[in-house]
């Protein structure tokens, strides 16, 4: 997987992600980097500032990328075995990468315990994902799972409270979210499944008095993760 930018790039540096290949712009002259490069005695490329932006479908890059190994989803056991867990965020066949990594970003600022998300059907740990969070994909637990409703009762076994971000709910400034609690949150344009939506404990909303009816997936999580977090 090829990632860029500078945050990303100093992140994994920092951390134990396996990496493959370091492209730089010939002109790169980030010394701190360089010096992290160096120190890890990786293959560096230098190549020129075309043929990098291509690489990197022409996103922006700082002039430099890695090519690291695919990221490492946890599985629910890992959950499951940690006691000191107390709020989590599912997403519900999200789709956007950015918006992803928004919701990653996020959540590691927040204190969120582990994101879950379903194996298909769904936006995965990609490039833009990686330079969407900034960083905070190092920092973040990301769990994969085959089906959210099983992954729900689970949950519900281990204490855990499952509130479904929908429209038509109890405005989410009324709730106590005190205890274990996962917040699901749906896909862009489509909301949470209705099999997902049966499944959760209670269905919050944002209140709306504009003429649109919803808010970006990234933009309505973080209301809503920064309520749960008053109460942890």
């Amino acid at each position: 997987m090829l990632v860029y930018g500078r945050n990303t790039v100093n992140e994994i540096l920092d951390g134990n992600t396996k990496v493959f290949k370091v492209f730089l712009d010939n002109n790169f002259n980030d010394q701190v980097l360089l010096d992290k490069i160096n120190k890890k005695n990786l293959k560096k490329f230098h190549i020129d500032k075309n043929k990098l932006d291509k690489m990197c479908n022409n996103s922006a890059n700082q002039g430099i990328a890695l090519d690291i190994e695919e990221y490492k989803y946890l599985e629910l056991e890992d959950i499951e075995k940690d006691e000191s867990s107390n709020f989590i965020v599912m997403l519900d066949s999200l789709e956007d990468p950015h918006n992803f990594g928004a919701i990653i970003r996020t959540c590691e600022c927040a204190g969120v315990n582990y994101i879950i998300i379903p194996k298909k059907r769904s936006v995965s740990v990609n490039s833009t994902v990686y330079k969407t969070a900034s960083g905070a994909l190092s920092h973040m637990k990301i769990v994969e799972v085959v089906n959210l409703s099983n992954t729900i009762r689970k949950l519900k076994d281990l204490g855990y409270w499952v509130y479904g971000a929908e429209a038509n709910g109890k405005d989410y400034r009324t709730v106590d979210f005190r205890g274990k609690t996962c917040l699901v949150i749906g896909s862009e344009g489509h909301g949470l499944k209705q099999i997902v939506t049966s499944s959760c404990d209670e269905i919050v909303s944002l209140p709306m008095k504009g003429k649109i009816n919803s808010l970006n997936a990234s933009v309505a999580a973080g209301i809503l993760i920064y309520e749960i977090m008053k109460y942890k």
